[in-house]
């Protein structure tokens, strides 16, 4: 209930604060009528109902300003202090100086507590010196009630941060085992993987070993050959289903996306950059070649990420050279463009050139970016070509 409580005021700052002066204003304003109609002391100004009222407004609203405790308090003294020198009696609404006073020491540093302790002090001593005949008893008692004020203060200042600082802890300590929760799931999802991993791999080796015997014995021995694909057929339905197991682990967690588009490779490069926002001309060299799936979609997104960093940092105006080179053992991607280069600004997330070379490192390929010395930007991958299966 009291969270809720605090939580309220948090959300409603000004409302909690006129909240809590009204008591203070249902205890001054019924006294107005009675403190006009008494006769004012020789040498002390009369108010009137008007000027009761408005003295006493101007000591309350600074109150209101809860979440700026060192200048509420700041604002009654001030008050105060004019009445002081105005030589009016005290009322009802002057008790805004130890409300404020108790405010900054809930709220405040120490320095500023003491501070406000030591004006509040010696604006007890003045008011006594002005309006009463002061002996050591009534200053005493007026400072004990004072100091009580600001201690209760203070102890609900220290009540608070020890509060603060349980609820604190206790969310790090729910954050941490939530992390670890996470970091143990995940390392149990990685051995999982790798046992299905060995799995898979030893039932392609099963029919590989099985493909190579029927092709032996396919002339010689037909029905041996059919047993062999028998065989090459019950394992391969085996290492798909717990390759799907295994990817099914690794995807844990991520949203469930049902898509059965084919994935990009090299044929789609050219629609690619016909697409691409950036103005992009697409070159090949050599004869192209059959790759695997995997690593035509490795191409395939290396150069879309390339496009992409042209369009985020070239600038206005920025054109594109996509190049493909078969010449050669290695496959050679080159995106180039001609923006700013050096001069753009750096991005502030690195996971493009991070998930380029992961993708051309996966098939023993590297990834090299930077800016060029004419100006513009270049990405250039190499990548073994595999054979296609």
């Amino acid at each position: 209930m009291f969270g809720r409580v605090r939580a309220w005021t948090r959300r409603h700052e000004q409302l909690a604060g006129a909240l809590r002066v009204a008591p203070l204003a249902a205890l001054s304003a019924p006294l107005a009528i009675p403190y006009a109609d008494s006769d004012p002391a020789p040498g002390t100004p009369y108010l009137g109902v008007a000027g009761y009222l408005g003295l006493s407004a101007l000591l309350l609203l600074p109150l209101i300003w809860r979440d700026r405790p060192v200048g509420s308090f700041a604002a009654v003294a001030l008050v105060s202090f004019g009445q002081w020198l105005a030589g009016v009696n005290p009322l009802p609404a002057n008790l805004a100086v130890l409300v404020a006073l108790w405010a900054v020491a809930y709220r405040c540093a120490f320095r500023w507590a003491l501070a406000a302790v030591l004006v509040a002090e010696l604006g007890t001593f003045m008011a006594l010196v002005n309006w009463y005949e002061p002996t050591l008893g009534m200053f005493t008692t007026g400072s004990i009630f004072v100091v009580t004020i600001w201690l209760a203060g203070l102890y609900a200042s220290t009540r608070r941060r020890y509060l603060e600082g349980l609820e604190e802890r206790a969310e790090r300590a729910e954050r941490e085992r939530d992390q670890q929760a996470r970091m143990a799931a995940a390392a149990e999802r990685a051995r999982i993987a790798r046992e299905l991993h060995d799995v898979v791999a030893h039932n392609v080796s099963v029919m590989v070993v099985q493909a190579d015997g029927a092709g032996y014995a396919l002339d010689t021995d037909p029905e041996q050959a059919r047993v062999a694909v028998k065989a090459i057929s019950k394992t391969g339905r085996a290492a798909l289903a717990e390759m799907r197991r295994l990817v099914g682990v690794l995807r844990e967690g991520e949203t469930a996306i049902t898509d059965y588009t084919p994935q990009p490779g090299l044929g789609q490069l050219e629609e690619l950059v016909r697409g691409s926002a950036v103005p992009t001309r697409l070159e090949v060299g050599g004869d192209p070649r059959e790759l695997p799936e995997g690593q035509q979609l490795a191409v395939y997104r290396i150069v879309q990420e390339a496009l992409t960093n042209a369009l985020k940092h070239g600038g206005p105006g920025v054109r594109a050279v996509v190049a493909i080179d078969y010449n050669g053992p290695e496959l050679v991607v080159r995106v180039s463009d001609d923006g700013r280069g050096a001069a753009a600004p750096a991005s502030t997330d690195g996971h493009g050139l991070i998930g380029m070379r992961e993708r051309a490192g996966l098939y023993g390929g590297a990834v090299q970016a930077g800016p060029l010395p004419g100006g513009g930007f270049e990405v250039l991958a190499r990548l073994p070509m595999a054979r296609a299966a």
